[in-house]
């Protein structure tokens, strides 16, 4: 189907009137059944997505089809509304639906996802279905194609900065293949949405460059012309502003906040069903929820990436490189390799006013169209970086790790839940930051990363493994996070002081680096510390200690070829990290050894409170993580232990 006629005819409003019945007793079907749901918005936005599924460049036998058009629900809580229409519309059986709506185990969950076929996006935080939307809609002008990108949203959503920040997205760079509906019932769970939170919707959009139509949301020809005129507007995103009524076609349910998540007990639902003039076989659907067989669906959620390895700039030992320039040189390499010619997977670099500090600028010199720079809009980015590495791109954002992670971990939790192959860079991570202060210091960057479970994190210990890290990452599917420092760093050398990650290094994750040998104990350290703790180790070498250093770049992934050898659970362990130290890389290894039963004796330095305003080096030092007072304190803990 398509919008190309100007009109529907009376037969196709006919059947669209007819569906929209049929529609709203299945809402309410699924929701009587599992007692659990939200019939009255899907009630008001079902007239929406049944003009939009219906006509919009789709195919439910081809849900995955390169060319389709990307419809995004921003308002995932309508999924009872979304899966009436799909089913009827042929992506799945509508009785599957309705009788395994919200059953553990079922595919069809309370808010809607992105393994469901016709679902671009898993939502239910709302007010990030936009920055989704520019997400998939930069992805269409990356890959050259043609598709328009549908954002179907709420009213109260509309209050939320992140909307603002994915509108104004949307308008500096003229994504005009993008449109937004707003079914504007004027209902929330505390009352009018105009009382809750008074929000001029059309104002705010026209104030950012967009152009707004305001319809009947409930009058398909209404709905159907203002698509129209927006996928004819060459020159402006559009936003159609739908009129609607919460819990529509059902009497003592519209106008009723309390429906906003309320199912009907038995006698409403007999009764509404009576109003709407669909059949009642709830007992049908009730026995078919006993059985629990599931739907299985096979959706593409991920694509194969073609990497061009770009080449490195081996420093040597006598230098002092900032983890970050050389991730960001790197980078510059990788688009040489990868941009210029065509057969590669692309990849586009996100930057929130930062490219400076994280050495983007040589990259966005090089690679104007695959470089986007969104101001000081950290939450967007995130998931507009997020949404558009589901389409065939890579998507790279790089920020301050206070901002690129401790501020977005909601946008990196959905990221995460919608399998997205993001490659995020952050910087400035630790105590390092220094003279900033507290604000600015990311201590808990290990804990917070860690509770999503399908992110890969890699802390480098010098320049040349970053880079190496870096080509890793960029050639590997799924939610990788590079953290890289501020200052200047020491390159380590191996013993024979050449550089240990050298031209014949290759990054794996997962694999611990023993950089030096030693039989008194083991210090392990990673990125910021690493180098610290090569200091540390001569000290205690020159005064009869020697320590095996190991570097840990991976620590959701630990060695345990290397962490279980008998020489090193037999001694002392001791974690040096400018990290908070309850959630760090010492909780993680003190967890790992008591999960395999291992007595372990793990001493932790790290950070137990929050840190100053100063100069790095200082810093250290009032924390009691400075070389010396680190050295000194491993040398008086291994003199008790004799």
């Amino acid at each position: 189907m398509s919008f190309d006629k100007e009109f529907l005819t009376e037969d196709e409003l006919y059947q669209l009137e007819k569906l929209g019945r049929l529609v709203r007793g299945d809402i309410l079907k699924m929701t009587t059944l599992a007692q659990s749901g939200h019939p009255g918005g899907s009630m008001s936005s079902c007239d929406i997505y049944l003009v939009v599924w219906k006509y919009a460049r789709v195919n439910p036998r081809d849900p995955d089809w390169d060319d389709r058009d990307r419809i995004v629900v921003s308002h995932g809580h309508t999924s009872p509304g979304v899966y009436a229409v799909l089913g009827r519309l042929g992506f799945f059986d509508i009785d599957d639906a309705i009788a395994y709506f919200r059953l553990a185990g079922s595919p069809f969950e309370g808010h809607i996802e992105r393994e469901i076929p016709g679902v671009e996006w898993t939502t239910g935080n709302l007010g990030q279905g936009l920055s989704a939307g520019v997400g998939f809609a930069l992805a269409g002008r990356v890959l050259n194609k043609d598709y328009h990108v549908f954002v179907l949203m709420s009213d109260a959503e509309q209050a939320k900065g992140q909307v603002a920040e994915a509108r104004r997205i949307a308008k500096k760079y003229n994504l005009t293949n993008i449109t937004v509906i707003i079914d504007y019932n004027d209902k929330q769970i505390s009352g009018n949405a105009h009382d809750v939170m008074p929000v001029n919707i059309k104002a705010n959009y026209e104030a950012d460059g967009w152009k707004v139509f305001e319809i009947d949301g409930h009058n398909y020809q209404e709905i159907y012309q203002a698509i129209r005129k927006a996928l004819n507007e060459k020159d402006y995103p559009v936003c159609i502003i739908a009129k609607t009524v919460m819990g529509k076609g059902v009497s003592f349910m519209e106008n009723v906040e309390a429906y906003h998540g309320k199912p009907l007990a038995v006698e409403e639902y007999r009764r509404a069903l009576n109003e709407l003039g669909v059949e009642d076989n709830l007992e049908y659907y009730a026995e078919k929820r006993k059985l629990k067989q599931f739907p299985t669906f096979r959706r593409k959620l991920q694509y194969k990436i073609n990497f061009n390895g770009a080449e490195f700039k081996i420093y040597n030992p006598t230098e002092k490189v900032a983890t970050r320039v050389a991730v960001g040189e790197q980078l510059t390499r990788i688009g040489k390799a990868n941009l210029v010619n065509k057969g590669f997977t692309p990849f586009v670099v996100f930057d929130c006013d930062l490219a400076e500090s994280l050495r983007f600028v040589e990259f966005s010199k090089h690679f104007p169209q695959h470089f986007f720079e969104f101001g000081v809009q950290e939450h967007s980015t995130a998931t507009v970086a997020g949404a558009l590495s589901t389409q065939g791109v890579i998507g790279v954002f790089g920020d301050f790790g206070v901002f690129g992670v401790d501020e977005t971990y909601n946008q990196h939790r959905l990221n995460d839940i919608n399998h997205t192959n993001l490659k995020l860079i952050i910087s400035h991570i630790g105590i390092d930051v220094g003279e900033d202060g507290k604000t600015h210091h990311c201590i808990d960057y290990i804990g917070i990363l860690r509770n999503l479970y399908n992110f890969k994190l890699i802390i480098p210990g010098d320049a040349n493994q970053a880079q190496k890290a870096l080509n890793y990452i960029m050639s590997e599917y799924g939610n990788f996070a590079i953290a890289v420092g501020r200052s200047n760093w020491p390159v380590i050398p191996d013993k024979n002081g050449l550089p240990f990650y050298g031209e014949d290094y290759v990054f794996k994750y997962g694999v611990a680096d023993i950089i030096r040998y030693g039989t008194h104990g083991t210090l392990i350290a990673y990125g910021p510390t690493l180098a610290m703790a090569l200091e540390v180790f001569e000290r205690l070498k020159n005064i009869g200690k020697e320590l095996t250093v190991i570097n840990i770049s991976t620590p959701f992934c630990l060695d345990e070829n290397v962490l279980l050898r008998d020489e090193v659970v037999r001694r002392p362990i001791f974690v040096y990290e400018d990290h908070n130290i309850h959630s760090g890389l010492g909780a993680i290894l003190s967890d790992f050894y008591l999960t395999r039963g291992k007595c372990v004796k793990v001493f932790k330095f790290g950070l137990e409170n929050y840190s100053v305003s100063g100069a790095a080096k200082d810093l250290y030092e009032v924390n009691n993580l400075s070389p010396s007072k680190v050295s000194e304190k491993i040398f008086d803990i291994l003199k008790s232990l004799e």
